[in-house]
């Protein structure tokens, strides 16, 4: 159990989640959009590749950031909350909206996923802080 407490696994779930995210930006700049395989809802290609191209910041973030995660908590705070905005308007709309479209149900649940991941892990690792999540250390020159 003192494995799953340390960095390098906290440093594993991270670039994990990168290549996630990678996986998503090729399926929204792919498979998403009106005239492709994914068609409902309805999304014009322009949509599912500025989609997709945020996926794809996200991966590099992420990826970059699993070789120093010390150092780079708060891309991963910045991640956790753009995660959070994405799975509580999907869920608004899932739950309040007639007849949404369910297509990606999926992702704001790995979504959830993910973040609670982060959250647990960092929560529970002794060498960094839930605060360096979103709140960098200064540093002193």
């Amino acid at each position: 159990m003192n494995k799953f407490k340390s960095l390098k696994f906290f440093s594993i779930i991270i670039f994990a989640s990168g290549i996630f995210d990678l996986f998503g930006g090729f399926y929204f700049s792919f498979l998403v959009g009106t005239g492709r395989a994914i068609t409902n809802p309805p999304t014009h290609p322009f949509y599912a590749v500025l989609i997709g191209s945020f996926l794809f910041c996200f991966a590099y973030l992420l990826c970059l950031s699993a070789f120093n995660p010390r150092r780079y908590l708060c891309n991963i705070g910045v991640v956790i909350v753009s995660r959070l905005f994405y799975v509580v308007f999907f869920f608004y709309y899932f739950l309040v909206v007639n007849d949404f479209p369910t297509t990606f149900l999926p992702t704001a649940i790995a979504d959830l996923i993910w973040t609670i991941l982060y959250i647990v892990l960092t929560v529970s690792c002794d060498e960094i802080r839930f605060r360096d999540l979103f709140l960098p250390k200064r540093r002193e020159y």
